[in-house]
């Protein structure tokens, strides 16, 4: 039966990543060539950014070595899908198992991991759902690629600001505003393997301030056929997969703002063939799908208190549906669907203020109810059920940060979190530290050192099919810890050419791995491993007068187990 498990990856222990692109089109070449020359490589990368301490400040400030991407690279490069683009930035990797796109970081991609140890943000709010805490990157991902405004990931520990999830990094989708589009959009896509996209949007900002944007698009395609030498016999026509590599899907996003209030609501569906007969199911039968469902509702006010002080409010709702239709038997086949439902929301409260001279604070509490949290399974014809497990459960977090100007050329920012989760009744307090130091105008050193959490999401703890020989639940299992050490640097050799090093050290504490039971032969998740990992990255940028762009980056990646000493 279907247990929602990843196949076994292998995580490249070098990973590089090269690419290059001369911003020339026809009808936006002038326009790329405005963005990427006119700018110096200073002003597109020493931007502001938010997520690292959720205040806006420099990047140089930031604690942690922050990797930025704004439409401008999108649209130069040509990037696609937000796995595109996270694959273009230092460190990180991906898989893939033409279902969905995987996420790993540092030496680290595990079996039965759905990026549940990166924090996914759109426009700083929580995107991972309450089933399976699944950061979605491919066609799945809640916003059309057209819309983002800039990406920012945060590498390292984050549960010291963020809370759970933000084990090996953060990753915040910044969307485009009514200002941005200043009127009507319409594009239409082909590419090959049958791909099309269409997608019309309207954005508007009024003399007051107002403004607001609309923007639905469809994308799909109907893939390769695709030869499969395991299933290479006349009864599985040949191994040839046909027609079951087809991926559709429909996004809308619409945003409004007006005086201290935003409001936005962001809706996608996705239907993804799968060609690979995955979990042992019959080969090339059109009836193999995922559906992928999500709806976020998010609303912020911001004010200020005084000179030297702000709030911001957000209250936020989010849904996510899964079905994944399966087909197991001979000679007649069955349609067995795993499906869930996650249904939560949210509150959070946040002060920003530099009460003192040379402190620059930010401090808030925030609570998620995740009111539903459903796993279920059945046969379809005949009808059988397998599978109905319903929970519910609360997150809490409060946290404080200090921006501590030491003198003009170091600054220390400290930050603690504590979090309490109902479903493992676990307590996690998490602090960061990050010394920065300004050598010269051009060059910036950091040290770092953190900790971070990720609590068993519902998947983990409750997902039970043991009677059809499957996976079982393990309600006994408690959060993964990592501890992470960094040193990074950073240089301009001209206003257009930068460099970023970093050198990193990671233990992960209780690491929850999907393993077999001896016993009974049965799937389960078990805090088994401690691991250790460490390695190097290097990042170099350039940008030339004529729109040329250069992204260029290399990583080093070294994990073990700590106590076979057997490479991940």
């Amino acid at each position: 039966m279907p247990t929602r498990s990843v196949s076994q990856a292998r995580a490249a222990s070098i990973c590089a990543v090269v690419s290059a692109c001369i911003a020339a089109g026809l009808a936006h070449a002038g326009e790329q060539r405005m963005d990427l020359a006119e700018l110096s490589i200073e002003q597109l990368l020493s931007l502001e950014v938010y997520s690292a301490s959720r205040f806006v400040q420099k990047v140089s400030d930031a604690p942690s070595s922050v990797s930025v991407v704004t439409a401008a690279d999108i649209r130069a490069f040509g990037w696609r899908t937000l796995a595109d683009i996270l694959r273009s930035m230092r460190g990180l990797y991906l898989s893939n198992d033409r279902n969905y796109a995987y996420l790993g970081a540092r030496g680290f991609l595990r079996p039965g991991d759905y990026n549940t140890r990166f924090l996914l943000l759109v426009d700083g709010s929580r995107i991972n759902d309450a089933v399976y805490d699944q950061a979605s990157i491919g066609t799945d991902f809640l916003v059309d690629v057209d819309l983002i405004e800039r990406v920012e990931f945060v590498p390292g520990p984050g549960s010291s600001i963020y809370g759970a999830n933000a084990l090996f990094g953060i990753i915040n989708i910044i969307t485009k505003n009514g200002r941005d589009l200043s009127g009507a959009q319409a594009s239409i896509e082909y590419g090959s393997q049958g791909m099309r996209k269409a997608r019309a949007s309207y954005g508007m900002r009024h003399d007051d301030g107002t403004e607001w944007l609309l923007s639905v698009n469809d994308f799909r395609e109907d893939g390769a056929d695709l030869y499969f030498p395991e299933f290479d016999t006349p009864a599985a026509n040949g191994g040839v997969a046909r027609r079951m590599d087809y991926d559709r899907a429909q996004n809308l996003l619409m945003k409004g703002a007006a005086g201290p209030w935003s409001i936005s609501v962001a809706h996608s569906e996705r239907t993804k063939g799968i060609p690979t007969a995955a979990f042992s199911q019959v080969f090339n039968d059109p009836r193999s799908r995922t559906v992928d469902t999500r709806t976020s509702v998010d609303a912020v006010y911001r004010a200020r208190l005084a000179a030297d002080a702000e709030v911001t409010s957000r209250i936020y709702w989010g849904r996510y549906d899964y079905m994944g239709d399966y087909v197991y038997g001979a000679p007649v086949p069955t349609v067995n669907r795993d499906g869930a439902r996650a249904n939560w929301w949210g509150a959070e409260t946040r002060f920003v203020m530099t009460p003192v001279e040379g402190h620059k604070l930010v401090a808030g509490a925030e609570v998620q109810r995740d009111y539903r949290r459903r796993q279920f399974n059945f046969d379809i014809e005949p009808f059988l059920a397998r599978l109905d497990d319903q929970r519910a459960g609360n997150r809490l977090g409060v946290y404080a940060q200090d921006e501590f100007t030491l003198r003009p050329d170091l600054l220390l920012n400290a930050g603690v979190r504590y979090d309490y989760t109902s479903s493992t009744g676990d307590s996690n307090i998490n602090p960061r530290v990050a010394l920065i130091h300004k050598a010269s105008a051009s060059t910036t050193f950091k040290a770092i050192t953190g900790t971070a959490f990720r609590a068993p999401n519902a998947y983990e703890l409750y997902y039970d099919l043991r009677a059809a020989g499957g996976q079982k639940a393990n309600p006994s299992l408690k959060a993964e810890r990592v501890r992470t050490n960094e040193l990074s640097a950073e240089h301009y050799f001209s206003p257009d050419a930068r460099l970023t090093a970093s050198l990193f050290r990671n233990t992960v504490s209780d690491l929850i791995t999907q393993t077999v039971d001896p016993a009974d032969g049965l799937l389960v998740f078990r805090n088994l491993d401690r691991v250790k990992a460490h390695g190097a990255e290097l990042e170099l940028e350039r940008a030339w007068s004529s729109g040329a762009r250069l992204r260029s980056s290399v990583s080093w990646q070294h994990a073990v187990d700590d106590v076979t000493g057997t490479a991940l």
